[in-house]
């Protein structure tokens, strides 16, 4: 497109407002006072409309797209937490029944929108990066204009330009050189920068503080880098480890490279009489009387060898031995586990008896792992059981069947098939917890509960984030943005002197209470009218 050219010669970007040298509005403008947004500077998106990289461009350059897209981010946020996320559900939960039996209709659409993982579904990171986009794009859109205009700006100033700042004043004097010098060095004592051309003055101060928002857009867009990276396999984990004693499993984000044991959990409580004293409120808050003074995991680190092939299992070798306790967790190759929960008395193994309904004989016991049960056992002498059917969380579903909630085994329920050398075609027999039911009257045998088996269960959290410093980078830059352009502001004065009298003009794009005092002292004796603030003399006016 075109430049236009002021009549001072300067040659200007299309689009331009005011002329980056001499100020003159190149556009017709009706108002009293000029608009000094970006100094009237040629931006992109004011300028081209034709492409469809123009319209996304414009699109992404709109602050009020860049306000709206964080306020639905935001909202968004806001109803992932109505419910918990699956992050934070019991362990064994699935989230794709777990949601609409705990919490209904409601909880069956907070799951098909996605809400129940949102901050990793497909939709809130498009949403963070379009914030990243507006944000860069509205930056680029303004400040290279604006360093153009701030560069390019003249000593010489347009009269027009300066009739029609806030802060003017018209003098019927000439300005001596004796004057001229005075107002320089009071300008220079208020640390502007002066200019002199044919006579006129040019003074600035605190031009770094106009680039204050693109510091702080440079920081949220390191943030938002910060976040995304987040997502990036390898760069984040935050899952939870539920082990039991004597279990060795893989930790969660290290793709099967490390393994844990847990050979004991250990748990003091608050017994001496001292103790329940110090810390009654804390005991009596508990209900039971019972507070935990410690606990803590004794665990084995293990990692797999180079050589185990996929599918096999798992050659292990011992890392370190060490000790999780609250506060006081095990680090590891850029990894953090830490205690933050347990349970006691889980069910781990349940043992049955095969035995004759009338007489009572026993023909052996099954014992069950909960966690990994086997299909077949072998009693000896012909009778075998089959476990035909585990449900590790037994209840009737809406149907009247018979389901489970969870992989966890909080309330077992078996199906088994026993054979028999006299019942060579099996019978059926149905058992939970304290309840034995046959699959018909006329069974012979039946499965009876002899006891259970409990463990201990360490709750960890697995941490690594190596996107940490690139937040804080983020963070930091951004603060400096906020002190860079609240704590110093752009000022500028002009004093122009020709044809017997002289025009003196200010403008800051904050505390223009500031620069009303520094032109007070400056053209205090000097004999050159204080400017005016012509917004207020219309405000009167009206």
């Amino acid at each position: 497109m075109k430049e236009i050219k002021c009549e001072c010669g300067h040659a200007n970007p299309a689009g331009t407002v005011l002329c980056e040298s001499c100020g003159k509005p190149l556009q017709k403008q009706d108002a009293k006072l000029l608009d000094m947004r970006y100094d009237g500077s040629a931006r992109r998106s004011q300028t081209y409309n034709k492409t469809i990289v123009d319209k996304i461009w414009n699109f992404f350059s709109s602050v009020k797209v860049g306000v709206w897209l964080i306020v639905i981010t935001l909202t968004a946020s806001a109803f992932g937490t109505i419910f918990p996320q699956e992050m934070f559900l019991p362990p064994g939960a699935q989230a794709d029944t777990y949601y609409k039996e705990q919490y209904g209709l409601m909880g069956q659409i907070y799951y098909t929108l996605g809400f129940h993982n949102l901050y990793g579904s497909w939709w809130f990171i498009i949403l963070v990066a379009s914030i990243g986009a507006s944000l860069v794009i509205c930056s680029l859109d303004r400040v290279v204009p604006l360093y153009r205009a701030l560069k390019n700006q003249g000593v010489t100033r347009n009269p027009n330009f300066l009739e029609r700042q806030r802060l003017f004043s018209r003098t019927e004097t000439e300005m001596p050189e004796g004057i001229r010098t005075q107002i320089t060095e009071r300008l220079k004592k208020k640390r502007y920068r002066v200019k002199e051309e044919n006579g006129h003055l040019f003074a600035e101060k605190g031009r770094f503080s106009r680039w204050g928002p693109y510091v702080n857009h440079i920081g949220l867009i390191i943030f938002l880098i910060g976040v995304m990276l987040r997502f990036v396999p390898g760069m984040y984990v935050d899952e939870t480890l539920w082990i039991r004693e004597g279990e060795t499993a893989p930790i969660p984000g290290t793709d099967g490279h490390y393994y844990l044991k847990n050979n004991r959990f250990k748990k003091d409580m608050y017994n001496s009489e001292n103790e329940k004293e110090v810390f009654s409120e804390a005991i009596n808050k508990a209900g039971d009387g019972m507070v935990a003074k410690m606990f803590q995991t004794d665990v084995e680190l293990y990692e797999r060898k180079n050589n185990s092939l996929p599918g096999e299992a798992p050659e292990l070798k011992k890392v370190e031995n060490s000790t999780i306790k609250v506060n006081d967790p095990l680090k590891f190759n850029s990894f953090t586990l830490y205690q933050v929960s347990y349970k006691e008395g889980e069910l781990d193994k349940m043992v049955f008896q095969l035995i004759e309904k009338d007489g009572g004989k026993s023909f052996g016991k099954v014992s069950i792992d909960l966690l990994e049960p086997k299909s077949d056992y072998d009693l000896g002498n012909g009778y075998k059981v089959h476990l035909a059917s585990y449900l590790p969380d037994f209840y009737f579903n809406q149907d009247g069947e018979p389901s489970t909630k969870t992989r966890n085994p909080n309330n077992p329920a078996f199906v088994f098939q026993i054979t028999a050398p006299d019942k060579p075609k099996g019978e059926k027999s149905f058992v939970a917890i304290q309840e034995t039911i046959e699959g018909s009257d006329n069974n012979k045998y039946k499965m009876k509960f002899d006891h259970v088996e409990t463990k201990n269960i360490s709750g960890l959290t697995v941490r690594k984030d190596l996107t940490l410093w690139v937040l804080m980078v983020g963070g930091a830059i951004f603060m400096i943005g906020v002190i860079q352009g609240m704590y110093w502001h752009h000022r500028r004065i002009w004093f122009r002197s020709q044809d017997g009298h002289v025009l003196a003009a200010g403008h800051t794009n904050k505390n223009w209470y500031g620069l009303k005092k520094d032109l007070q002292t400056v053209l205090a004796d000097t004999g050159i009218s204080e400017p005016a603030d012509q917004k207020e003399l219309l405000k009167e006016k009206k």
